[in-house]
């Protein structure tokens, strides 16, 4: 099997896609509420995707403040420069590509740093504690949030065939379950924890413009050839869901967890 990287130009779309469905949005609006930003602060987003929270951030900050987004991936970068190029945020933003296991600023750079859906995809997520640890000044906010992969509940009516496509979408990950040991994780780093919360998205309706439908296209992709399912297994599963949404049986729900933390 020859596997595309995570984040290729063609993954990447599909996933900016995810990131304006009506779910992710009210993810961003939670965690800027949570993070709390004042005007004039530094702030870094790791993995910062398509660029959409780096821009919402940049109008918080405000002119006197400034907001880096890092990303590894080259079509990721690219998305969030374009997103970020135009009207007053042009100047209050930089994108660059570099790895959250080392990041390539200076220590006490940042008075706050945000990662959302991003640690869960890190080999060496203790490296990357202590990178955003390192790059916080003292008394800095982060704000993380990951998903708890095993927390998905998603109607089928081939239930043996969805626990496949969950199981080989979970390969994704370095860690599918990591909100289970992120407290002490961070704490380990040199955090405090203030605060964990969590975020339902939740779709009882077949809909198309819906984090459940937008994200399954993404792992149609991703799960061919991943524990002997083929792609005519994506499309039954595909079809197998939108056959539930016409008898009005559609049901989707994930957690995800929300640690707001402080530089000791």
């Amino acid at each position: 099997m020859t596997t595309r990287p995570l984040f290729d130009a063609a993954a990447s779309s599909k996933l900016e896609a995810v990131y304006q469905t009506p779910d992710v949005v009210a993810q961003r609006h939670a965690t800027l509420q949570a993070l709390a930003l004042r005007p004039g602060e530094r702030v870094l987003d790791v993995g910062s995707g398509p660029g959409f929270l780096v821009a919402e951030m940049a109008e918080q900050v405000g002119p006197a403040g400034h907001v880096t987004g890092l990303d590894i991936s080259d079509s990721m970068v690219a998305l969030a420069r374009q997103r970020c190029a135009h009207g007053p945020i042009a100047s209050r933003t930089t994108i660059v590509k570099g790895d959250a296991a080392a990041l390539p600023f200076p220590s006490g750079s940042f008075d706050a740093g945000v990662a959302t859906q991003v640690y869960e995809y890190v080999p060496n997520i203790s490296a990357a504690l202590a990178e955003l640890h390192r790059v916080l000044r003292p008394g800095g906010r982060a704000l993380i949030l990951d998903t708890d992969w095993d927390s998905v509940v998603w109607h089928a009516h081939d239930p043996a065939r969805m626990r496949r496509v969950l199981t080989a979408w979970n390969e994704r990950f370095a860690d599918p379950y990591l909100p289970r040991t992120l407290a002490r994780r961070l704490g380990d780093a040199g955090f405090d924890v203030r605060s964990r919360d969590v975020l339902v998205l939740f779709n009882p309706v077949y809909d198309p413009d819906t984090y459940s439908l937008t994200n399954g296209r993404v792992m149609a992709d991703f799960v061919v050839g991943r524990q002997g399912i083929t792609r005519d297994d994506v499309e039954a599963w595909s079809r197998d869901l939108e056959q539930l949404g016409q008898e009005g049986d559609y049901f989707f729900s994930l957690n995800r967890y929300l640690f707001l933390a402080e530089r000791s």
